[in-house]
Formats: structure tokens, sequence, C-alpha cells
């Protein structure tokens, strides 16, 4: 008994004694040895995760021209996965600061959030042409880190020197974990990509948790190495096929679950827990598969329900409405010289659409000013900016 609780504890690797006086762990290979237990809770755990995601990807399917609303979910996800490394902006704030909307009340942080979904929009782009890598995760962590806070710390470069986990400000004789030394990551990456594409018979929901688990112990970036782990997330997803679209904003549960989070992926080091990670893991894409979907159809019936309204009441003017409604749906905040150019009329046209669409409640205009008027889709942007979306409907 005792020798099994050994060979578990080191299943995830060792803490080394490094010559400047600490204890970095070094990862072991994946996958763990001795092998993983899939219990029947796990096994029922993956199940439910994995047929989740295939209602999800079948949701955002139906809805017409999915490319339209894959943006809002990636939105979404950015103000979460930004929000747990301490960032306060919120979705609305995103939106405003893209519509080049200036407020002196805005966090000035938005721009990491920006970022991270420009690195995401990249990151799929590149996914088109090269696999999840080490190559693509620096090529992603430079577009991360550009122009904000750690762009001093050498953007898309691996870290040449230690690292370590804990309270704000703490030294390496307070850190909670420390990663493993600087000559280490290079081979700790190696086996990491060829894990990721290794010809095995593991489920790809439970490689995308390990892989996960694995890149936040590596650590092998000085900054935003919990962004670029979140973000693997969705880039494994997709390019393993399991959804066709990133529509999944897993960090909503590792947001509302942050300490236990943390402390799931410290057990895996210290006592080689892997299980109980997984099963957190997977109980998360569960949960938040489900609400997506949702939020998926609720989009559809808000669609339905406007576009009937606009055709109902706008009479020839009703096919520029039409036009400006699927518009809002990318871009929820629009002033009267984007629909303008949207429409091709000219501006006092325009000035009077957005007017009869504020009448009918489609959009709201929130200036209060008789000029350069903006004016937002609030339905929508209310559909993802809650903190909490009812998971108790389910698609029919």
């Amino acid at each position: 008994m005792k020798n099994n609780r050994e060979k578990n504890r080191f299943r995830a690797g060792r803490y080394i004694w490094q010559p400047g006086g600490f204890n970095a762990f070094i990862p072991a290979e994946l996958p763990p040895e001795p092998r993983l237990g899939m219990t029947s809770e796990l096994q029922g755990l993956l199940e439910r995760a994995s047929h989740a995601l295939g209602q999800l990807d079948g949701a955002v399917l139906t809805l017409p021209n999915p490319d339209l609303f894959v943006l809002m979910y990636v939105r979404k996800e950015a103000v979460l996965s930004s929000q747990i490394e301490g960032t306060q902006s919120s979705l609305q704030d995103v939106l405003s600061a893209e519509a080049k909307i200036y407020s002196p009340d805005r966090p000035k942080d938005v721009r990491e959030v920006i970022n991270y979904v420009k690195a995401m929009r990249y990151g799929l782009e590149r996914l088109k042409d090269l696999p999840v890598s080490v190559r693509l995760i620096r090529e992603i962590h430079k577009h991360l880190l550009e122009g904000v806070r750690g762009s001093e710390l050498t953007p898309g470069e691996l870290r040449r020197s230690q690292n370590w986990i804990g309270p704000g400000g703490c030294g390496l004789g307070e850190a909670t974990f420390i990663p493993p030394p600087p000559s280490e990551i290079p081979q700790a990456l190696s086996d990491w990509e060829r894990f990721l594409h290794g010809d095995d018979e593991i489920p790809v929901l439970i490689k995308v948790g390990l892989a996960h688990a694995q890149f936040e112990t590596i650590h092998p970036f000085l900054d935003g190495n919990g962004r670029i782990g979140r973000l693997l997330i969705t880039f494994l997803l997709v390019e393993k096929g399991v959804l066709r679209k990133p529509v999944l904003y897993l960090s909503h549960y590792f947001k509302q679950h942050r300490q236990e989070y943390y402390e799931r992926l410290q057990a895996i080091r210290d006592e080689g827990r892997w299980e109980e990670w997984l099963a957190f893991f997977l109980q998360g894409i569960a949960e938040v598969s489900e609400m997506a979907a949702v939020t998926a159809r609720r989009i559809l019936r808000l669609r339905e329900a406007l576009r009937s309204r606009i055709t109902e009441n706008l009479g020839k003017s009703a096919g520029n409405g039409l036009k400006t409604l699927e518009q809002l749906f990318e871009s929820p905040i629009v002033d009267v010289m984007s629909v303008k150019k949207l429409i091709g009329t000219a501006y006092p046209a325009a000035n009077q659409l957005m007017k009869r669409l504020t009448e009918l409640g489609v959009v709201t205009e929130f200036t209060g000013k008789k000029r350069n008027r903006r004016f937002a889709f609030k339905e929508y942007i209310d559909l993802f900016d809650s903190e909490s979306v009812r998971s108790t409907e389910r698609l029919s």
C-alpha cells in the first residue's frame, strides 16, 4: 500500500533541489504512470462532457451564419480568462473600446482583454497551417502581451530565468509552487508536444485535460502562462474536431471555482492526483457546454423574434433593418456612420433607420447626446454579460 502511494506521488514528476537553494518541480512525461484509473465516476463525467460538447457544437451550427456569433463567445472567454489574472474589464468595457468609445471610468486593462481576443483569432487562423505546437504558442504569446502589462517580459520567448507562483509580491522562499528551471523547459515542452500528437487511445477530452495541466506546470513564459494555457484548451478542441467553432468559455467555470482550480493542479504535482483533476476538468466542460448551448438557443430565438418585428414594422426599410440586425450580432455597438456604410445610403436615411430600430426596442441609444450617438444591441449583450446563465434549460 505504501509503495503504491509513493508511486502515485511521483507520477507527475519530482521536486529537485536547485543550486539557488530551492526545490523546483521537474515534470514527468505524459501520459501518467501508473496509468490513469478510469473509474465509473470518471467515465460517466467523460460521457457527459462529450455529449454536452456535441450538443453545443450542433446548437451553434443551427444558427444562420454561425461565424457572426462566434466573436461574442470568444470575447466572453477573453473577459473571464483575463479576470482570473486580475483584470477588471467587463464585456461591456471591451465592446465599448472596440467601438472606440472613450470613457474615463473604463479600466485601463481593457487592452489586455482585447489582446486575448486577437490572440485567439490569430491562433485559430494559424491552425489552418500549423498544428498546436511550441511554435504556435510562442506566436500566440507574442500577440497576447503586445503593448500591455508583461510586454517587457520577452513576449514570444521561452523564459531564461526562474519564475514562481505565489501571493503577490512573494519571493522564492514564500512560493506555493516553483516550476522547472529554464534549462529544463525545452525538453519538457518537446515531451509535451510529442504527447499532443502521439498515436494513442486516450480520449480527446482526457488528453486535453492532461495537456492543460502539464502546460501550467511547465510555466514556460515569464508572464501570461495562465491565459495561454486556457487558450490551448480551445485550440486543441478545435484542432481535434471536437468543436468546429470556438464557442466554449471554460474560464467561466475556472473563475467560479478559482481556488479549487489551483488546488487541483497543485495536488497533481504534490500527490499525483491526476484523476481528481480530470474529474474537475470534465465537470467544467460539461457545465459550461450546457450553458453555452442554452445561449445558442436564446440567440436563435432572439434573432427570429427581431427579424419578425423588423419585417412587420419597417415597411420598405425592412431590408436595411435586417441587414443592420445581422451586423449587430457581430458588432453589438454601432453608430450612424457605420450603419450608413453598411447599407450604402445617405446619412439621413441611416439616422432615420436607427431611430426606428430604437423605437422598436432592437437597439438602445446610450450616450444621451445629439451628435456622435452610439447604439447598443443590449438584449444580445445581456445574453453573454450575465455572470450566471441558467443551465436548467436544455435543447429540445
